[in-house]
């Protein structure tokens, strides 16, 4: 069983290097330093299109890590 963990971290180290580009993506889209602490002014805006799918990518890469470092500790 433990010969699909050096698989398991690739996959990691995949995931992770792509949740760390989507993230700084969309941080690149907020206005820099003062959109990260607030801001923008409390002005509520709704996620369209590419900001919406690029959310919702980063919530499916973060989920995707956390189960396959689960996994990657059980078989270990």
């Amino acid at each position: 069983m433990s010969d699909f963990l050096p698989y398991l971290q690739i996959v990691q180290i995949i995931i992770s290097i792509a949740l760390i580009a989507v993230i700084l993506v969309q941080a690149k889209g907020q206005g820099g330093l003062g959109g990260i602490f607030g801001g923008e002014g409390g002005v509520y805006r709704t996620r369209r299109g590419v900001e919406k799918t690029l959310f919702n990518v980063t919530i499916g890469l973060a989920v995707a890590f956390f189960f396959i470092s689960i996994a990657a500790v059980l078989i270990a």
